[in-house]
């Protein structure tokens, strides 16, 4: 080609603009629904990263550049990407590399198509500033984990404090230790709330009414503390409260004042599990069980605790009993205390799923199959007339008996991803099961025959579609999240009544006398709801929190417990 040829050679650009716009579509078109089905997030993730490969490939075949130009802009386009990679907060790699480049592909069509009336040997450059802009202000910013629902990214600056890094700043060496005082001398066999979700781990506060104006009649702030990240929820007895937290390279399991919020000791050792959606910390909550204090970290250490001081009685280690690494967003399992073992869902191969370590001596006592991605816990129900131990998993949904981990029962509904909330067992012979990412809740009516149990799948609604965020049923209907609106099902037909509350990836408590439910929004808003099939009615509401909540709340008689992956509050509550 002429020099004179190569000098009016006009770019091919509406291929390059239309890729550009298909990207777009793709990364807006789930933030814009209301609720899209999770087939359609994942084909958007992908469709927005091939999108970007035909930009690269459109450029190099089908743009008319020059050949120069196609080898300088395709090599200087790899190495700014390269650079911004390596020169990028580590927070951004993995899935967040993805949308880095995307930002940078579209920088680069954009900047070709502002310079399309230039010489062919500026068109190039003027494409690649525009692309080493956009990778270059990706190399200032730190990713702070995302909101649920809709996977939005939390963004900082890099150079600015994180919310761990002025909590250990304020902490300085200080250390924990035992308080003398003996009003905290209750009996810790007996708690009033032992560990996840409550005594029954289903979320239920029973002979208890709120006030439903908090304009005459206000929470009362009592404490407010810095806690490490984590989102552990709360175990309570008397004045003492436990949960589990990240401080730098320590996970700690940790007592405070239920009165006061003063720390009044900390188990910490080195391990910390961190990933970029989630951030760092531990997952799990404490469970208290006849004076026992048991505690799983996100690594997979297992702990026994003396509760009054801290000290280790045992430590167990799921990596090694699981012969697996951490989930990806690590070991979730709350343990739960049957008689004589203490268990939780590992995840492994073969009989490593589910384990039962002796509450005594920390030896493994058994261990049963189950799927391998799970973030729910064990609990224990009666069903069908007899105790057993459901986990709920990738695979479904399986009975153990207790006493040797054998499978009394098990439900198989494979799902791609994993399964995080609690198996809503309403009665012995009813159950409720959570596929999650999208798919919808199952109702299982289980009966004993002369083969053992025998289920009938009453029906799957799409009208509840919880990601892990918890439901509860109250006088025939479903209440929960959906998946980050909070929502009410028919329990008879699977129907959605109404759905209403833009609460987030939220949790709740459900008040069965009051008919209400108590709401923790995932922006951190207090808010009371009616529970009723007949409409969303919202009571009244507070702010507690500015920074996103994702902890399960925690409400002993009138003092309830809030936490994030930064501050810890009571709440004096009003009564009606």
């Amino acid at each position: 080609m002429s020099p004179a040829a190569r000098k009016k050679s006009p770019l091919r650009l509406w291929p390059g603009v239309a890729l550009l716009v298909i990207l777009w579509i793709f990364r807006l078109l789930p933030r814009v629904l209301e609720d899209p089905p999770m087939q359609l997030m994942i084909a958007a993730f992908y469709g927005s990263m091939i999108s970007s490969v035909l930009i690269l490939l459109w450029w190099v075949a089908a743009s008319r550049a020059t050949w120069r130009e196609r080898v300088f802009g395709l090599l200087g386009f790899l190495a700014l990407a390269v650079i911004g990679f390596y020169v990028g907060h580590p927070t951004l790699r993995g899935l967040g590399t993805f949308g880095v480049i995307q930002w940078g592909t579209s920088a680069f069509v954009v900047g070709l198509l502002a310079s399309r009336f230039l010489r062919p040997e500026r068109r190039a450059v003027i494409g690649l500033i525009a692309a080493g802009l956009a990778f270059g202000y990706w190399t200032l910013v730190r990713m702070d984990g995302v909101w649920g629902g809709d996977f939005r990214a939390e963004r900082s600056w890099r150079w600015s404090l994180t919310a761990e890094d002025e909590y250990l700043a304020a902490r300085g060496g200080r250390a924990g230790r035992s308080s003398p005082d003996s009003s905290l001398d209750l009996p810790l066999a007996q708690a009033e709330w032992p560990g996840f979700r409550g005594p029954r781990r289903d979320g239920v506060v029973r002979d208890l009414t709120l006030a439903e104006d908090w304009e005459a009649r206000p929470p009362r702030e009592l404490w407010r503390i810095q806690v490490g990240p984590g989102w552990s929820s709360f175990a309570v007895a008397g004045r003492r409260i436990f949960t589990q937290e990240q401080r730098g390279e320590l996970e700690a399991v940790v007592a405070y004042d239920a009165a006061t919020g003063s720390q009044l000791w900390a188990h910490e050792y080195p391990s910390r599990f961190f990933e970029a959606m989630g951030g760092a910390g531990p997952r799990a909550t404490p469970t208290l069980a006849r004076g026992m204090l048991f505690a799983l970290g996100a690594e997979g250490y297992l702990h026994r605790l003396e509760p009054e001081t801290g000290a280790v009685v045992w430590q167990a280690d799921l990596r090694v009993e699981a012969r697996r690494e951490p989930p990806i967003w690590g070991f979730a399992s709350s343990p739960l205390v049957v008689d004589d073992v203490v268990i939780v869902h590992a995840g492994g191969e073969g009989d490593r799923g589910v384990l039962a370590y002796g509450v005594d001596d920390g030896r493994l006592r058994w261990g049963a199959p189950a799927g391998g991605h799970s973030y729910s816990s064990p609990q224990l129900s009666r069903v069908a007339g007899e105790l057993s131990v459901p986990v709920a998993t990738d695979r479904g949904l399986a009975l153990y008996d207790p006493a040797d981990g054998s499978v009394v029962w098990k439900y198989d509904w494979q799902i791609r991803d994993y399964r995080a909330l609690q198996p809503l067992f309403i009665d012995d012979s009813t159950v409720l099961l959570s596929s999650g990412q999208g798919v919808g809740t199952r109702r299982l009516d289980l009966r004993r025959d002369g083969s053992g149990l025998a289920f009938e799948e009453r029906w799957t609604s799409r009208g509840m579609k919880p990601d892990f965020n918890d439901y509860a049923v109250h006088e025939g209907s479903l209440y929960g999240f959906d998946p980050n609106i909070l929502a009410c099902v028919d329990l008879e037909t699977g129907e959605r009544r109404w759905k209403g509350g833009r609460y987030g990836a939220g949790q709740l408590l459900l008040l069965p006398t009051a008919s209400q439910l108590l709401v923790i929004a995932e922006k951190g808003d207090l808010v009371l709801v009616r529970a009723t099939p007949e409409r969303h009615e919202e009571l009244t509401r507070m702010k507690v929190f500015a920074a996103k909540t994702w902890n399960h709340p925690v409400l002993v008689g009138d003092r309830l417990y809030l936490r994030n992956a930064q501050e810890a509050v009571a709440l004096e509550m009003p009564l009606g």
